[in-house]
């Protein structure tokens, strides 16, 4: 059940509509299990969409996984059951996005940035390659840059910058140190 808008690319080796990873525990006393969750959703895809080789948008499990219009996602990006992608996002190679999240329109992902499960990321939002999401993203039009974990673009600027001078500040410390240990 994949539904596949006018004007779209897909690429290469692109998976589309796979099962989701859908697993439910029975430890009873049998020794115990993982159930495979029966996947029922789909996939809907939106006008003007372009999907990257080895790309794989696993289809809902309940009800449709969506991309939305105008969004290009690049190689090898995993888009997991029941995500909504909204329109015009752009999704670089490697990204990874969880079950059941949601991302806004207009939102720029970078290569390697990865979304736990079940959030909420707001319109505008552009999150850096290889930055971590764990919690939702409420206010649109931020910037979130980090590996672990994710926080605003302006202070991990700052952080970067206090860390890149934090050897002259250990040697000021330590030279002050040395001179009230004199005055002793």
């Amino acid at each position: 059940d994949c539904k596949i808008g006018e004007r779209c690319i897909i690429h290469s080796g692109a998976v589309i509509g796979a099962d989701g990873f859908g697993f439910a525990p029975d430890f009873s006393a049998t020794g115990g299990e993982w159930v495979k969750i029966p996947q029922t959703g789909g996939v809907t895809i939106g006008n003007d969409v372009e999907i990257g080789a080895s790309t794989t948008i696993d289809r809902g499990a309940m009800s449709d996984t969506v991309i939305g219009a105008g969004t290009k996602i690049d190689n090898q990006v995993q888009i997991a059951h029941n995500v909504i992608i909204g329109d015009c996002c752009v999704i670089a190679g490697c990204a990874a996005i969880s079950g059941s999240t949601k991302i806004g329109n207009f939102c720029i992902i970078g290569g390697a940035a990865n979304f736990a499960g079940h959030l909420t990321i707001a319109d505008r939002t552009t999150v850096s390659g290889n930055t971590s999401i764990i919690r939702s993203i409420t206010e649109p039009g931020q910037h979130f840059t980090g590996v672990y974990p994710s926080m605003l673009h302006g202070a991990w600027e700052k952080n970067a910058a206090i860390l890149r001078g934090l050897d002259k500040i250990r040697q000021r410390l330590r030279l002050l140190d040395k001179s009230k240990n004199s005055e002793s």
